[in-house]
């Protein structure tokens, strides 16, 4: 299945995708960061830094801990957090929807690319190689 994957890349920052909007949800489902890392198969201390990093691109905290006690302890999003995390998917859902046509076109591309280099319709050299149709970088 074809999807459109956004990063934004801030001026003199990290960029914020994917993997860092997840680890916000999963904060926010797990209610820990190492629950977080576990479910994302990660290093506590590599989600660690990622929020890090994350805090350091928005300027303000996006999580909140608090320590055990009777009810245990645990980390939730602050309302930055949850701010940041929600306008990230209205970003990716907006630019689903700009997109789908052209990704649907592309996939079906890319699809017919799949069909053609399948191993009944690749040629091959004599010496076994795949045989390509780009023009060679050599000159006579």
């Amino acid at each position: 299945m074809t999807r459109l994957t956004i990063r934004i890349d801030f001026d003199g920052s990290e960029g914020f995708g994917p993997g860092k909007a997840r680890m916000l949800e999963l904060i926010e489902e797990l209610g820990s960061i190492r629950s977080a890392a576990a479910a994302m198969n990660m290093s506590y201390r590599h989600a660690w830094l990622l929020m890090q990093a994350a805090e350091d691109t928005f300027g303000a905290p996006l999580l909140t801990t608090s320590t055990g006690g009777s009810g245990g302890g645990g980390t939730k999003l602050t309302e930055l957090g949850k701010t940041v995390l929600a306008r990230y998917r209205a970003i990716e859902t907006q630019a689903a929807r700009a997109t789908a046509g052209d990704l649907t076109e592309l996939s079906k591309v890319a699809a017919g690319s799949l069909m053609q280099n399948t191993p009944a319709n690749v040629a091959t050299t004599p010496n076994g190689k795949r045989a390509t149709s780009r023009p060679s970088r050599r000159t006579l």
